[in-house]
């Protein structure tokens, strides 16, 4: 089943790219340990690992990002050295980043150019460029404004955007680091697709994900990883999604959450004719929301990214202020309430965007760990923090949650890993206590391993009698967790469903507004 890499292969000509006997070392940690990647011509290679495993740092050494302490690279059977990601686009490598490479303040076209700036006599032209940028667009079903600025557009669009860049450079090594991570089910097939389309024109594509159902089926072979090491390389023909589980976090992985019937109890949050406007044009991106959580529940709300589930949520969580309507938390009126009434009166929050709302990175993780605790009297002390407290508190939460970090409590959060930051905030929002939690693709990034772990403790919470509201991308993750399921389209509730008496088709069709009318005739009867 598993081919040996770390050997010299007989005939090089069939690889365009060899990593070979790499190591990397960071600060308390070896993130790649004497690993070797070999990749074929015109192959779909998916690279597979736990939250910290190793990948993405392979992965930033080929973009050039960093310098391997030791080992080489190879392009075409000759040793290259690649400083930086200028020589990584000139030997034709380009890289999809898992936490976007963006200028918040630019437009999507001058993101998408950023380097490559065309010119017309020494003066910016950008005209043929928008042109080619529309048609890429258009071709690879990932429509973007490209005048819409960056820090205006969902995460989903932002994630084309980064597509758009490495296809608009004509790379012909291409890498995807959690490419699907904010996808529909129906955009990641199109970008399965799209991947297939451009191996058989001849790009060669890494293809980082945690997401065993996309391997089985568009990758041709995978390396796995795991803490560091390279465990083995497997022809996806010859194995089977739990084979690849077991290798990558080294024991037996349940993809299917076990929970009891629902004990629903007291409503922990009211929200009434909620409408919230756009920060692009004048309509209202959330029309008229109202839905209840009650206390034992899990509801869910599944739709396609850009519907306005992102506002609805950072309306309910008071990131956003809405223009009318009421939110009710455990019998309180918090519409206009700040973040920290909301936190202090029952609610925990795991964000859509780690870096922007749930991080802050230059923090170290025990303080990222106490954001919204540190004036609670166990961890101050006439205005001084206790930091003894706090790093007691850090070190259970790290090993409760098993969040992996080259030195401990004091690490930078920004030099870890996506998953384990993930991780960090799961753990700080799960631990202090709320009556509602309120989670947006709270799996994000995270390895089957992680997610099984999330999942048992979002439902474990709602048998304490806590009250669930999760918004997921992941039509699997809605079906497996929900009791009940709500669908949004064009910032709007147009259906409600039970799990046990729907099928992924029937959700897809109401995400998709084929559903709408029906859902108001039902509501209306």
């Amino acid at each position: 089943m598993s081919e040996e890499i770390n050997a010299v292969p007989e005939n090089r000509s069939d690889y365009v790219i060899e990593m070979r006997h790499i190591t990397k070392r960071f600060p308390g940690i070896v993130a790649n340990d004497d690993v070797t990647l070999c990749l074929k011509r015109g192959e779909i290679h998916a690279l597979l690992g736990e939250n910290g495993a190793g990948k993405s740092t392979l992965m930033s050494i080929l973009f050039g990002l960093y310098q391997p302490d030791e080992g080489e690279i190879l392009k075409d059977g000759k040793t290259v050295r690649i400083n930086d990601p200028n020589d990584a686009n000139a030997l034709g490598i380009g890289m999809v980043h898992q936490h976007f490479k963006l200028v918040d303040v630019f437009s999507v076209l001058d993101n998408i150019i950023l380097g490559v700036e065309p010119n017309r006599f020494g003066f910016l032209s950008k005209k043929q460029a928008r042109e080619r940028v529309i048609a890429l667009s258009e071709s690879y079903g990932l429509n973007v404004d490209p005048d819409a600025l960056v820090e205006d557009i969902t995460v989903g669009m932002q994630q084309r955007t980064e597509i758009l860049k490495m296809l608009y450079r004509n790379n012909d090594i291409l890498i995807f680091d959690e490419p699907t991570a904010v996808l529909t089910p129906q955009e990641i097939t199109e970008l399965m697709d799209i991947m297939r389309g451009l191996a058989k024109e001849g790009k060669s594509i890494l293809f980082i994900t945690h997401k065993l159902n996309e391997i089985m089926a568009v990758a041709d072979r995978c390396t796995v990883l795991r803490k560091g090491k390279y465990i083995a390389t497997v022809n996806i023909a010859d194995t089977n999604r739990e084979e690849l589980s077991d290798m990558m976090v080294g024991r037996h992985v349940s993809f299917v959450t076990e929970k009891s019937p629902a004990n629903v109890g007291d409503t922990v949050l009211e929200v009434r004719d909620l409408c919230v406007k756009s920060k692009l044009h004048k309509k209202n991106v959330v029309n008229g929301v109202s839905l209840d959580v009650h206390a034992g529940e899990i509801v869910s709300i599944a739709g396609i990214d850009g519907n306005g589930q992102s506002e609805l949520v950072q309306a309910i969580t008071g990131l956003e202020k809405p223009s009318s309507g009421s939110i009710t938390l455990c019998g309180k009126d918090v519409t206009y309430q700040g973040i920290r009434y909301r936190n202090t009166h029952g609610m925990s929050h795991v964000p859509e965007d780690r870096h922007k709302h749930g991080l802050i990175l230059d923090y170290d993780l025990k303080d990222n760990l106490v954001l919204q605790r540190y004036f609670e009297p166990e961890f101050q002390k006439k205005g001084f923090i206790r930091s003894d407290e706090v790093k007691k508190y850090a070190d259970r939460l790290i090993e409760e949650y098993d969040i992996r970090s080259g030195q401990g409590a004091a690490t930078t959060v920004r030099s870890m890993s996506g998953g384990n930051q993930q991780k960090a905030i799961i753990a700080r929002e799960f631990d202090r206590e709320h009556e509602l939690l309120v989670a947006m693709q709270p799996t994000r990034g995270l390895d089957v391993g992680a997610i099984e772990n999330i999942h048992r403790d979002i439902v474990r919470s709602r048998d304490s009698g806590v009250g669930v509201l999760l918004v997921s991308f992941e039509l699997d993750e809605v079906m497996n967790l929900a009791d009940r399921i709500l669908v949004m389209y064009e910032g709007e509730i147009v259906g409600e469903f039970d799990p046990k008496k729907t099928t992924p088709q029937e959700l897809g069709l109401y995400m998709a507004g084929a559903g709408r009318k029906n859902a108001k005739e039902e509501s209306a009867e």
